[in-house]
Formats: structure tokens, C-alpha cells, sequence
């Protein structure tokens, strides 16, 4: 259940990207404003991978890199276009439109990764859906 703490840390860190991002965009175009985050992203990472000892270059041309390398040009593209969208519209409707992507990603997961469809995950799934309407919905 560490991964719980680990979690609820992301929740609490990433709450925070869509306001500063949408304030962010007002004077810097998305583009430079990902550069810029990815700049210190890097940063960081490089540190924790020195400090825990992860920094093995191997890794980079390993068979599973590929997957890293794919998975990196769609975080790209997504990354870019939340940034435009979080540039020309309101934060309360963006990110919650843009969270659908758990519902993408679970689907995915059933399809493609072979794991099981439940009745409480259909249930789930749906309520997201619901949720993410009623959430980004009009007044």
C-alpha cells in the first residue's frame, strides 16, 4: 500500500499544474511554457536518478526503451495540447475534460493489456464519464 502515499503526493503535486499553467500561458506561448517545466522536470529527475542510483545509460537502448520512446511523443502531444487548451480556456473546464484521459487509459488497459472487465469497472468507468460531464457542463 506504499504506492497509496506516492499517489496521494501526485494528487497534491499536480493539482497545482493546471492553475499555474493556465496563469503561465497568458504571457508565454504553450510551447516554450513545456520547454521551460521540462527544463526543470529533467533537472529534477536527473538528481533522483543520481541520488537512488538509476542513472545506468543502458537503459536508453534497452528493448523496452522503444516503449519509453513512443509513450514519450504521445506525453508530447498531450502535453501540448493541454497547454494550448489551458491558454484559451477556463481551468474548471479543461482539466476535467483533459482527466477523461483515465478513462481512456483504463480502457486501454482492458483492451490491450488484457486485464479484466468487471461490473464495478464498467460502473466506474461510466460514473467518470458522468462525472467529467457534469463537472466541465455549462451552468
Amino acid at each position: 500500500m506504499e504506492y497509496l502515499l506516492w499517489v496521494l503526493l501526485a494528487l497534491l503535486a499536480y493539482s497545482f499544474v493546471a492553475p499555474l499553467t493556465s496563469i503561465v500561458m497568458q504571457d508565454v506561448p504553450p510551447a516554450p511554457g513545456l520547454f521551460l517545466a521540462t527544463v526543470v522536470f529533467l533537472a529534477i529527475a536527473s538528481v533522483v536518478m543520481v541520488a537512488t542510483g538509476t542513472a545506468d545509460p543502458s537503459y536508453a537502448v534497452s528493448l523496452e526503451a522503444g516503449y519509453v520512446y513512443v509513450a514519450g511523443a504521445f506525453l508530447a502531444v498531450g502535453i501540448l495540447a493541454y497547454t494550448a487548451a489551458l491558454e484559451i480556456g477556463p481551468v474548471s473546464i479543461v482539466v476535467p475534460i483533459f482527466g477523461m484521459f483515465i478513462v481512456g487509459s483504463s480502457v486501454l488497459g482492458i483492451l490491450v493489456l488484457d486485464e479484466s472487465l468487471t461490473a464495478t469497472r464498467v460502473a466506474g468507468i461510466a460514473c467518470a464519464v458522468l462525472a467529467i460531464v457534469l463537472t466541465a457542463g455549462g451552468d
